[in-house]
């Protein structure tokens, strides 16, 4: 066995249990929660039995799998799916989730089978007839909603200005029709990130998930066709979101989740050290099974003793712009310095 010493948090056996309590408890939507782990939208929360064995390894939330807009638009109105999207793969999501109406009777099904919070999740690509199924969703009994917002635009002549405000017309849209905490899941893509992420929550967002993994197509040589390809993501894709994290935070008026590359222990621990509210998983998940959940709990644990902290707030947020010894590092500065560094050590 280990002895703990220059090991991972996330494979670290803990041999130096202690009995001081700790406050793990985290805000985020307004909602408390026990700790900052939060189940991202995924397959794995879509099934009863899953989801209270993820609850019981420590989630202290868990958002459902989405409910596509391509879905909403075969049950309500089949004209009123674009004509750019190929019908196999309309008919692929026919079923997906249990369908619409069964989505909601999960839902309710869900809450009554877990005690910590659930999260509904809406996938579309702009305002429309979906963000009716915002109100069914929380009537249905979510927590909060989270908004998944994905729109790629092939027309040179849409500029970035039409894109932005179809975004934000989405996010009214959502608000107006629900009163539970809402939360929007955004791309990095946007030119000037923090105008953007503050436009959002005036438009009515409580919270922002930073970011939308978004999924790229890859090329099928046997078949000479377009395919679909999903890797599960990895500690390295966990840049944009510290830093973004990092620089908004305290800025805005919302809570700040991370998303996209938490896999370990030292991964969540830096993204409360940026100022996260929240820190979602699921590839760690699919590797590693429920039982990380509780891993990654015992390592931040450790971490905070061994730092001599004994309450999340104490830490959440040290490291952002606003608060580190230099705020440059998130900046140019990062850039020009690694890339020296790099160089140098290489030589």
């Amino acid at each position: 066995m280990q002895d703990g010493q220059n090991v991972p948090f996330d494979q670290r056996t803990v041999v130096e249990a202690t009995c001081m309590p700790f406050d793990l408890t985290t805000h985020y939507l307004g909602l408390e929660l026990a700790n900052p782990l939060v189940v991202a939208a995924c397959p794995l929360t879509g099934e009863l039995d899953v989801l209270r064995r993820l609850e019981e390894h420590g989630a202290a939330a868990a958002v459902m799998p989405s409910l596509f807009e391509e879905q909403l638009a075969q049950v309500d109105s089949p004209a009123a799916i674009p004509l750019a999207v190929p019908l196999a793969h309309v008919r692929a999501l026919k079923d997906y989730n249990r369908g619409p109406e069964a989505y909601l009777k999960y839902v309710t099904a869900a809450k009554k089978a877990v005690a910590m919070p659930i999260i509904g999740s809406l996938n579309v690509t702009g305002p429309g007839e979906a963000m009716g199924y915002a109100r069914r969703i929380q009537d249905a009994g979510a927590d909060a909603m989270e908004l998944n917002i994905y729109f790629l635009t092939t027309d040179p002549n849409t500029t970035s200005q039409q894109i932005e405000s179809r975004y934000i017309e989405a996010i009214a849209a959502a608000r107006d029709e629900i009163s539970i905490p809402l939360a929007v899941k955004l791309s990095s893509s946007f030119t000037a990130f923090p105008n953007f992420a503050t436009r959002v929550v005036k438009a009515g967002a409580d919270g922002l998930v930073l970011f939308n993994r978004f999924l790229q197509p890859d090329i099928d040589i046997n078949t000479m066709q377009v395919a679909p390809h999903l890797a599960l993501s990895t500690s390295d894709e966990l840049r944009p979101s510290l830093r973004w994290i990092g620089l908004l935070h305290g800025r805005l008026r919302a809570s700040l989740a991370a998303t996209s590359g938490v896999q370990t222990a030292d991964d969540v621990i830096k993204l409360l050290l940026v100022g996260a509210d929240a820190t979602m998983v699921a590839s760690t998940l699919y590797r590693n099974g429920s039982e990380i959940l509780a891993t990654l709990i015992d390592g931040l644990r450790y971490w905070l003793e061994k730092n001599d902290y004994i309450a999340l707030h104490q830490i959440q947020g040290h490291l952002s712009q606003l608060k580190c010894p230099n705020p440059a590092a998130f900046e140019r500065a990062n850039y020009t310095q690694t890339v020296a560094t790099f160089v140098e050590d290489n030589k």
